[in-house]
């Protein structure tokens, strides 16, 4: 468990320059990054104990859903090279 923010251009960094496009112009795109943003922040500031411990079932489901945006961002970032 890492307790460092995952920021996006972290995980995609050969993606810069398409990240910053896409957040520019894609709406949907910037609810997606946004909404990963959010939930990643929370569940490290938990992890960290800056904020009081969630319950498991809840730490798991904000888990599950950082992930699921994950794999749509991936996905959109894979379309755009294509």
């Amino acid at each position: 468990m890492s307790h460092l923010p995952q920021d996006l251009h972290d995980i995609f960094p050969a993606a810069a320059d398409q990240l910053r496009h896409l957040k520019e112009t894609d709406r949907h795109f910037r609810t997606l990054a946004d909404r990963y943003a959010i939930l990643d922040d929370e569940i490290r500031r938990s992890e960290t104990g800056v904020t009081p411990a969630m319950d498991d079932a809840h730490a798991e489901g904000l888990k599950k859903e950082r992930l699921a945006l994950l794999d749509q961002i991936a996905a959109i970032l894979e379309g755009e090279k294509a």
